[in-house]
């Protein structure tokens, strides 16, 4: 029971932490009309807390979490990296599924149970895209934030938190829904195999990672300004994929660990 229970309370309480540090660091609007109109459309009124996390992050990308996805990148052959992504895209599955119900939509409800089924049987438990490859059912992607956006519910203020990189109250409460339905963590526990939802949360972190070095990279030397840039990169995802128009292989910034850029989600 403490495992499970420390599952649906862990994400809770790190957003209550952050949304009290934030709170503390909010920016003051300006009065000059141009400047305010700028402001609202940014809607970032702790902008001077998410610059602070937004560099400790990058810090860590750029000491740690860079350097073991080049060695990843560089070690796995690539038909592997094709796999361990598979794998990873297949036990999305189950909270993917919810969400095309929550929203309504059976024809996607489907398309994500039938590739299930197919990679979880036909694909060695989805380490093959059998599925996609043989089928033509291809992947998409839903969480509990495009959901509540579905449902009606407003974004909020953006927010950068730290480890887990762009976000809003909007998709951080989604990301503690997705942890709470995902069935996996259930089946870990059931069998006394806790650690292996800490190893799947590592490893896709590095898998994302590892496939996005060079993204990442020209992104950063390209901006003028990295923050505001990955600020509107992580909007222009989010909206898309909202409306059901997100392709996993153009640009995200939905990493749990990383606020430095947007990923693209390729499939090598």
């Amino acid at each position: 029971m403490r495992t499970i229970a420390s599952k649906f309370f862990r994400l809770p309480a790190l957003a209550a932490l952050v949304a009290v540090v934030l709170l503390s660091g909010c920016a003051t609007p300006p009065t000059d009309p141009d400047e305010l109109a700028a402001y609202k459309e940014n809607n970032d009124p702790l902008e001077p807390m998410n610059r602070y996390f937004f560099e400790v992050n990058y810090a860590l990308d750029e000491l740690l979490i860079k350097p073991i996805a080049s060695w990843y990148d560089t070690i796995l052959p690539t038909p592997v990296e094709h796999s361990v992504h598979n794998l990873l895209r297949n036990l999305n599955g189950p909270v993917i599924l919810a969400n095309d119900l929550f929203q309504g939509n059976g024809k996607r409800a489907g398309i994500t149970a039938k590739r299930f089924l197919i990679n979880t049987t036909l694909g060695a438990g989805g380490l093959f895209d059998v599925a996609a490859d043989w089928f033509g059912l291809t992947y998409h992607d839903e969480d509990f934030g495009q959901t509540l956006a579905v449902w009606g519910t407003g974004e909020g203020p953006y927010l950068v938190v730290p480890i887990l990189g762009p976000s809003n109250p909007r998709d951080l409460g989604g990301k503690v829904v997705d942890s709470a339905i995902d069935p996996w963590g259930y089946v870990f526990h059931h069998y006394d195999i806790t650690e292996l939802s800490y190893a799947r949360a590592v490893i896709e972190g590095i898998d994302l990672r590892a496939r996005n070095l060079d993204t990442l990279d020209a992104i950063r030397k390209g901006a003028i300004d990295y923050y505001a840039t990955i600020r509107s990169l992580y909007r222009q995802h989010r909206n898309d994929a909202i409306k059901n128009g997100e392709n996993p292989d153009a640009p995200v910034s939905s990493l749990p660990y990383q606020s430095s850029g947007p990923q693209l989600s390729q499939t090598n």
